[in-house]
């Protein structure tokens, strides 16, 4: 997806690069895939902040989009693709024959018109086509993949990302990551062929913090700027060597930069096979 840049006729557009939506054809949502989106603020049921930095924003509705694609069996047209302002990549409208409309995501070279389906069987390795690991040719690049058999979609979701499958254990299924992590799947996992939309956007350049704002994501304060009391990097005359942060760095609840989070003995860390990090 190309991008577009700006002639700098104002401070704002000297670093702007945005997207060009060429690739969106329907500009008005489907009604009937639309629900409200509650804005939360970042604050959680008893109104205290739990997320920091959220806040405002232009108001949305969710597309529901399916990530089930439990509708084995009957072929789908796809009728456009959309601009999701929930997520990083573009949504694809589908049409089944019996009438019945839904969203998936939009993987890269997916066009209008073109006829997709999702089964239990072998299928073509098409862009688009959702089906099980165990029937996907190894090396082929997947994408919105389950966890659990059933569970719906939960891996390779963000724009520009794909997995890829690269052997087959009995019933297990070794895919390699996005971020370089092999790890095993059920081999009755669905997944979705092709590599998710929109590889531009990491690319992209807000220009200006009142793009950020219409986004939902409200200013980000330093800890070096902060009082000790509300940052463990907090404090200090000026650029202090004793404190304000010229100490070993932390995050807000005191993690060292670096520090490992994942707990050692999670369950499922069974399943990872080669983990992103080499030890």
């Amino acid at each position: 997806m190309p991008l577009k840049e700006f002639k700098p006729l104002t401070p704002s557009q000297r670093y702007k690069v945005l997207p060009s939506f060429e690739e969106v054809t329907k500009k008005t949502p489907e009604k009937s895939l639309l629900t409200p989106l509650k804005r939360s603020g970042g604050r959680n049921n008893t109104g205290r902040i739990t997320m920091r930095h959220v806040g405002g924003g232009a108001k949305r509705h969710y597309r529901l989009v399916d990530f089930k694609r439990r509708k084995h069996g009957v072929s789908a047209k796809v009728v456009g693709i959309e601009y999701d302002p929930n997520r990083t990549c573009r949504i694809a409208l589908l049409e089944y024959e019996d009438g019945q409309k839904s969203y998936i995501l939009a993987p890269a070279g997916l066009e209008v018109g073109t006829k997709i389906s999702s089964a239990d069987e072998k299928l073509p390795p098409k862009v688009g086509n959702a089906m099980p690991l165990r029937h996907v040719p190894l090396g082929t690049a997947i994408h919105n993949i389950e966890l659990i058999p059933g569970n719906g979609g939960k891996v390779a979701r963000a724009a520009g990302q794909q997995a890829i499958l690269s052997n087959r254990d009995g019933e297990w299924a070794l895919v390699k990551m996005p971020s370089g992590e092999i790890r095993r799947f059920n081999a009755n996992c669905l997944c979705t062929i092709g590599s998710v939309g929109n590889r531009d956007h990491m690319n992209e350049v807000s220009g200006k913090a009142g793009r950020s704002r219409w986004q939902g994501i409200r200013p980000t304060v330093r800890g070096m700027c902060m009082n000790p009391v509300d940052h463990p990097n907090g404090g200090g005359e000026g650029k202090s060597k004793s404190g304000g942060g010229r100490q070993h760095l932390l995050s807000p609840w005191g993690h060292a930069k670096g520090q490992k989070t994942r707990k050692p003995k999670k369950p499922t860390g069974t399943f990872i096979i080669e983990r992103r990090k080499k030890r």
